[in-house]
Formats: structure tokens, C-alpha cells, sequence
């Protein structure tokens, strides 16, 4: 038998390059090498929706942040997430009406933002620069976001990750909230690719301005007349950025070759669930906001955001909101908010006096409804959600109901979504009123949902009833 006279030091090579191999294969990804896995790693962990999570947040000093909160001012804390230490994560409380209305009512249960790069440079949980907490403000089935963002994903809407949370204040219960992973560097990559463009977050400033850019309306050549749009950029923008969103914005003003400026097909499928949920704090709203805008290559999607008003739901600043829920879920379709605020929302008013689509809107509509309502799954996605959540919630101590109103909130949110889906489908098969002015000639028309009571998903009244229990939780949490 011949022997190569260096056979042994190759076969000692490649047990090197074997076990080497092992280790990459088993502790890369801790390493800092990405899985091949399209999916990155915060994906299939703290957003396997399969399970409720655990979330302990580490603070030294709680009843004092919570007092200052509304500051919505950054501290460090230690995240300790199914069981992993995170350190020197930024930790602040978020939102806007509900984060004043926690405030109001001197509640502690707020919404909260973890930022992992916040204090160390290149901090993440596993690919992930930023998740949020959502607290379930007005929501007492603690599900309208968490299907909301099914319906959209359904759709092939890109929207960020969720699961449900059991957060912990230095091993005290605080709460079940939603984790939701926030549209930033790691979202953009996950759904655009390492070549992603630009995302914006508008917001108003004050709601008594004029508010042309949050609107997505056209005001002229100068960038410094969009700055609702380009101070709220989530990543660093030029001034060939700034031009190619201007240039996309005055294209939509015309409603000429819109496919040129907007990526029409996406956009519709997004509209066509934010009209179905029924959400005026949102860009067809008053309010014009809550949303995020993503620009690549001058052409413009919008992506959604917060949705714990909606399903009709939405009272907050207005001086006369509507309650009736024979008006609310038979809202139509074709004209989801009044002439003055439409003509002021080129993003959905231009896009539907276009023939094509239009017809592709109601043909979205259509899909909709066959394969997520008709078919049954808008169901099975809340009833295995409850029966997830269900142990967590009768344990909540900072719930801002009972239990007994979340289980009526649950069987509510059902009926809401039967019997708009029942509504539409008339609407679309012209049995229903689907614009306004069909409504206001035809007052009677539509389904019959006077038995629901809407404020049953969540109002204003849960809020005073919260505090004592609220309080509770913080003296344990504080101690």
C-alpha cells in the first residue's frame, strides 16, 4: 500500500477545517455571520408568534422614569429578552394622544421604545436596532394592531414583525404587551434588501398647520417646504434624495404616469386594508399621519403604522365623533373620508381617478374579503391569538380592563369584522351605498349592526377605571 509522505498532516488539516466549519455553523450568527436564512435572526426569535415571550426590563429607578415618561426622554436599562441579557439599551416611553391621555388620566401602563444602539454603537438584538412595546391603549381585545398587521402582511404589504410579550420590571409583572419591530435599518433590509432606499416617518407638528407635506401634497421645488417629511428621515438623506421625493410628490399632484412616481400596486392593496379597519387616525384622516413612506429610486410606497384606534374607533380631538355603528361599519369604500380631506390626499384620491385603478382597488377588495373574511381565517387568526394570550391577560396588572371585558372585546372585534366584511361585499355588488353622498340618499341601506357597541373594544371610561389598578402594579414594580 502507498502512503503520500504528507497524508498526515492533510488529514490533521481537514479535522481542523472540520471542527472549524462546526463552530461557524453553531455559533456564527453570536459571531456576527448571518444565517443564509432570507429571515434574520430577530425573526424567528422574539418574533416567533407561535408563544408569548418574556421581556424583563432592568431599571434602577422605575417609579422615576415612569414619572417622566412623558418626556419621552431615553434611559439605560438592561433588556433581558426569553431569558438574554441585552445592556445599555435605550429605554423610553412613545406615543402621541396616548401618551398624553396616559398622562391625563395618571396612569403609568405607556408604550415604550427599546433602542439597542441607542448607547453602544452597532447595539441589536440579533439583526434588530429598535423594537417597540405596544401598551394596548384602547384596546381591550389587545388584538387590533396584532391583525391588523396579518391583514396587511396577507395582503403582501411589508409590515413589521409582532408577537406578544410578558414584560417584567426588574422581575415584577408589568403587563402583556405587543413587541413590534420598528421600521428602521433592519426592517428596511429584511423587506427592500441591503440596497434599500429612503424611509420618512411624517409627522405633524402642530394639527392647527397646514400640513401640505404630511398629506403627501405637492408645495413647490424647495426641500425646506416638506419639513414634516425630511426632520422625521430614518436614515441620513442629501439633497438627491430630498430632490427624487420632491420630483415623485409633484408627479402625484399631476395624476399623470403615476406609475412613474408611485408604486401603484402596493399602495392600493394598503388602502384597501386601512379602509376596511375603518382607522381615521391615519393618513385618510384629519390627522394625516401614521404612516411610514418609503421612496426608492423616486418611486413611493406607504407602509403601515399604530392601529390601536382603529375598527372604528377613533374619538380623540374630535368635537363630534360618530358612534353609530350602522354608520361606522358600513362605511363606503369609495369615498373613505369627505371631499375636503380627499381632495388633500393625493396618495388615494389621484390613484382612484385612475379607471385601471380603481377596478384593482375593488379587485384587492375582493380578494380580501373571499380569502381572509369569507374564508374564515380573520377568525382562526383571533381565536388562536386569544387562546395565546388568554392565561397572560387575566394576570395582567396594569390591563386597562378587566378580563371580562377583554373576552367581550375579543367577541366584539368578530362581529365588527363579519359584518363589515358583509358590508363591503354588498358594496362591491352595488346592494350597498359605497360613496357618501349614496349614503346620505340612502340612510337605511346597509347592515344592521346596531347590537354592537364599539366602545366595548376600548374607550374612554376603561381609562378612569384602570388607575387604581395601575397604581397597584407600580408601588410592586417600584419597591
Amino acid at each position: 500500500m502507498i502512503r503520500h509522505k504528507h497524508i498526515g498532516r492533510i488529514g490533521a488539516l481537514a479535522m481542523i477545517l472540520a471542527l472549524g466549519l462546526t463552530v461557524l455553523l453553531f455559533f456564527g450568527e453570536s459571531l456576527g455571520l448571518r444565517p443564509a436564512s432570507s429571515l434574520p435572526g430577530y425573526a424567528y426569535r422574539l418574533f416567533d408568534s407561535s408563544r408569548v415571550h418574556t421581556v424583563d426590563l432592568q431599571v434602577e429607578h422605575w417609579a422615576q422614569f415612569i414619572a417622566e415618561a412623558p418626556e419621552e426622554a431615553y434611559i439605560p436599562c438592561t433588556a433581558v429578552i426569553d431569558g438574554e441579557a441585552f445592556y445599555q439599551v435605550g429605554l423610553r416611553a412613545k406615543g402621541n394622544n396616548s401618551l398624553r391621555l396616559t398622562e391625563d388620566y395618571g396612569l403609568c401602563r405607556y408604550s415604550l421604545k427599546l433602542e439597542f444602539d441607542h448607547y453602544v454603537d452597532g447595539g441589536n438584538y440579533h439583526g434588530l436596532d429598535k423594537l417597540s412595546l405596544d401598551a394596548s391603549f384602547q384596546d381591550n381585545s389587545y388584538l387590533k394592531t396584532y391583525l391588523v398587521y396579518d391583514m396587511m402582511s396577507f395582503m403582501e404589504v411589508p409590515a413589521p414583525l409582532r408577537s406578544f410579550v410578558w414584560v417584567t420590571v426588574n422581575g415584577t409583572p408589568w403587563g402583556l404587551f405587543l413587541a413590534i419591530e420598528e421600521p428602521e435599518e433592519a426592517f428596511a433590509r429584511r423587506n427592500f434588501g441591503a440596497d434599500y432606499g429612503q424611509l420618512y416617518k411624517p409627522d405633524y407638528r402642530s394639527l392647527n398647520a397646514e400640513n401640505a407635506d404630511v398629506a403627501l401634497r405637492y408645495v413647490d421645488g424647495d426641500p425646506a417646504s416638506y419639513p414634516n417629511i425630511f426632520d422625521n428621515a430614518k436614515f441620513d438623506i442629501n439633497a438627491g434624495d430630498q430632490a427624487r421625493l420632491i420630483e415623485a410628490l409633484r408627479v402625484l399632484s399631476t395624476g399623470e404616469n403615476l406609475e412613474t412616481a408611485v408604486h401603484v400596486d402596493q399602495v392600493l392593496r394598503y388602502f384597501t386594508v386601512q379602509v376596511f379597519v375603518m382607522n381615521w387616525d391615519s393618513y385618510l384622516g384629519h390627522t394625516g399621519h401614521n404612516y411610514f413612506l418609503y421612496e426608492e429610486d423616486g418611486v413611493l410606497s406607504i407602509l403601515p403604522w399604530d392601529y390601536n384606534l382603529a375598527f372604528g374607533t377613533y374619538a380623540l380631538g374630535m368635537t363630534d365623533p360618530i358612534r353609530d355603528p350602522d354608520v361606522l361599519i358600513n362605511w363606503p369604500v369609495n369615498t373613505p373620508a369627505r371631499g375636503e380631506t380627499m381632495r388633500k390626499r393625493p396618495l388615494y384620491h389621484n390613484l382612484m381617478k385612475n379607471g385601471a385603478y380603481f377596478a384593482q382597488y375593488h379587485a384587492y377588495f375582493d380578494k380580501l374579503l373571499a380569502e381572509y373574511f369569507e374564508s374564515g381565517r380573520y377568525e382562526a387568526v383571533i381565536r388562536e391569538a386569544q387562546a395565546l394570550i388568554a392565561p397572560y391577560v387575566e394576570a395582567d396588572p396594569t390591563a386597562f380592563c378587566s378580563y371580562e371585558d377583554h373576552l367581550l372585546a375579543v367577541d366584539t372585534l368578530l362581529e365588527v369584522c363579519r359584518l363589515r366584511s358583509e358590508s363591503i361585499r354588498g358594496q362591491l355588488g352595488g346592494e350597498y351605498p359605497a360613496t357618501l353622498a349614496q349614503q346620505a340618499e340612502h340612510p337605511e341601506s346597509g347592515v344592521k349592526a346596531g347590537h354592537v357597541d364599539l366602545r366595548d373594544l376600548g374607550d374612554f371610561e376603561d381609562l378612569e377605571n384602570a388607575k387604581a389598578r395601575q397604581d397597584a402594579a407600580l408601588r410592586a414594580a417600584s419597591k
